[in-house]
């Protein structure tokens, strides 16, 4: 797909999950004239190595899935209000509390973030 936002072109691809447009991936050469459109001009670093994106510690998990359900509760959050922001299913968090499911990164980070989970940053 080939796109031109007021004389930025630029060549995007869509990637989509159930019929829903979830990502945008660009080439590098787009994405650097659209940091420039954007008045961004700072070079970026360069990418993380293999050792540098691996934890010190297990997993990036909130402080105990176990205590999910207790951090949830203290937030005064429905469980199915906090699995529709995050994106996934109750019964789904349901079993994540239970401690019959590992939710992935992704959800972990969504979950740290949504009950508000000191560090959650230092998780990525």
């Amino acid at each position: 797909m080939y796109i031109s936002l007021t004389g930025l072109a630029m060549d995007l691809q869509i990637i989509k999950r159930n019929g829903e447009p979830e990502y945008a991936v660009l080439s590098w050469a787009s994405y650097q004239a659209l940091l420039k459109a954007a008045g961004i001009n700072d070079s970026v670093a360069p990418l993380a190595t293999e050792a540098e994106r691996q934890p010190s510690e297990p997993a990036h998990a909130l402080p105990g899935l176990d205590q999910l359900r207790g951090l949830r509760e203290d937030k005064g959050l429905a469980l199915e209000a906090l699995a529709r922001t995050v994106g996934i299913s109750p019964s789904y968090l349901g079993m994540i509390e239970a401690g019959e499911r590992l939710p992935d990164l992704a959800i972990r980070r969504s979950l740290a973030w949504e009950l508000g989970v000191a560090g959650w940053r230092e998780a990525s």
